[in-house]
């Protein structure tokens, strides 16, 4: 199994700023500014450090106890119901599970196998929301192109009673940055092989990892629809069928899937708050999204992110002073599955009934990248210079976040329609380069995440949550200003 190294940070963590708060100084009516938010941030962070927070413990009990949380699926609705009473046991308030409609998706089975040359199996998994196949099945002639431009290159009709298949490589990044130029084959392929006459479409998997496992997402709609049945071959099975047609093959494949569709389901998000003393009408918001795909447990894909929120906000709401401003945490639901219409899902859905609460939304961010350690933040423009972004590097250093000037408005599809309509978002960086050997694929499991590099993102998310709800940051305001000139 993959087991990804430990991040230790041996001296480091204690080797900056050693002054703490005592509990005891921390009464409601004591409410710490920004710069005196410092050392209460700082106990914060070492406690993460240390690993007193919930995180794992959350993490293991929901892979474990509910496992795989499809959307629409009994999984994720008990996931949902299990995450909320989590909530309201660890303190925080209006907690509430908020249903929207959607449409589900079920894989059913699916199978692979080249018919010709010679017969052998292949690994492969339907892609989200692709139709199903006939009852026989599909079966013909494979036509490779190396990338999505190339198979758009091809004239119309060229693919006739052919299965087309992009074999594009992706390219391994610290900040994932390899996903982007290959994953625009899984949106788009499917709609591009049907247009010049194909029945089925294949795909590369999108992945770093060399396993014999495929790795799943979601395809994009066509007038409302995936056109021809998808597929994700494992990356080995994906070489086999280059090396054939190389050898001068003509490659003969069968696909089947008996995928289905539930048009009367619905997915939800869960909330919970850890209100603010002072100013409790200005939230920040912190989120993951509960759902997974069905092939592993969605470990890292997003029950750590779901994990490290709802540690964050509990370690500040375990404080004996209330924070100024209001924390909430959002899990939310429907994040990996499409929909036709993209209003049913769970980032719009939350904003369709907060329009007016909006412009109250201070920041916001995202945790969607796995469980590996936090390298980086990026944060609104000239927030750096201010007082919040004085402190929090003055917390983050010591445990290795360094800043970045990477666009925090890329916070995350969940917290993107929040982001467009205009709320401020940061982005805690975390390291990628093993990511996409698990994303979205059956790997994806509890003993992939390391327990020391799950509670440094938790010493981070709390670090830069606490400083934000106790200081007087208008992160609209500050982006703002006119930028002032780089030293360098």
């Amino acid at each position: 199994m993959h087991r990804r190294r430990g991040f230790f940070l041996s001296g480091l963590f204690f080797s900056g700023i050693c002054v703490l708060a005592s509990s005891a100084s921390l009464h409601a009516a004591d409410v710490p500014q920004v710069s005196a938010a410092e050392p209460i941030a700082i106990k914060l962070r070492d406690a993460a450090m240390r690993g007193d927070s919930v995180a794992w413990d959350f993490v293991s009990e929901l892979t474990t106890r509910i496992g795989p949380r499809p959307a629409g699926s009994a999984n994720e609705h008990a996931a949902a119901a299990w995450a909320a009473k989590k909530l309201k046991d660890y303190g925080f308030e209006n907690v509430r599970v908020e249903e929207f409609p959607i449409t589900a998706w079920n894989r059913g089975t699916e199978s692979g196998e080249i018919v010709a040359p010679s017969r052998q199996p292949l690994v492969v998994n339907a892609l989200g929301f692709a139709p199903p196949t006939p009852a026989q099945g599909v079966e013909g002639e494979v036509v490779i192109f190396g990338t999505l431009d190339d198979l758009i290159a091809a004239q119309t009709g060229s693919l006739a009673g052919k299965i087309a298949m992009v074999n594009q490589r992706m390219v391994r990044a610290q900040d994932g940055a390899g996903y982007g130029p290959v994953v625009r084959a899984r949106a788009l392929g499917a709609i591009e092989a049907a247009k010049r006459g194909a029945i089925a479409f294949l795909l590369r998997s999108v992945a770093t990892d060399s396993r014999r496992l495929p790795h799943t997402g979601a395809a994009r709609f066509a007038g409302g629809k995936i056109p021809v049945p998808a597929f994700a071959l494992s990356v080995p099975d994906a070489d086999q069928i280059e090396r054939l047609a190389a050898l001068g093959e003509k490659v003969r494949v069968h696909l089947f899937s008996s995928a289905s569709y539930v048009a009367d389901a619905h997915s939800q998000n869960i909330i919970g708050e850890i209100r603010g003393g002072e100013r409790p009408d200005e939230v920040i918001v912190l989120g993951a999204h509960m759902d997974s795909w069905d092939l592993g447990t969605g470990a890292i894909d997003d029950a750590a992110g779901t994990a490290i929120i709802a540690a964050a906000g509990k370690l500040i709401g375990d404080l004996p002073g209330k924070p100024r401003r209001t924390v909430r945490v959002v899990m939310f639901g429907s994040e990996e599955i499409p929909q036709p219409d993209e209003k049913k899902l769970g980032g719009p859905s939350y904003i369709a009934t907060r329009t007016a609460d909006l412009p109250k939304h201070i920041i916001t961010g995202e945790s969607d990248f796995g469980a590996d350690r936090v390298y980086a933040v990026a944060l609104p423009q000239n927030s750096f210079a201010s007082p919040f972004g004085v402190s929090l590097m003055k917390v983050l250093t010591p445990i290795g976040v360094i800043p970045s000037q990477a666009s925090s408005k890329d916070a995350g599809s969940d917290v993107a329609p929040m982001v467009k309509a205009g709320v401020p978002s940061f982005v805690l960086l975390q390291d990628g380069s093993h990511y996409f050997d698990l994303h979205h694929s059956a790997d994806d499991t509890l003993d992939k995440i390391d327990r020391a590099q799950l509670n440094q993102n938790v010493a981070a998310w709390v670090s830069l949550v606490y400083l934000a709800a106790q200081s007087d940051a208008d992160f609209r305001e500050i982006s703002a200003a006119p930028s002032k000139p780089s030293d360098e």
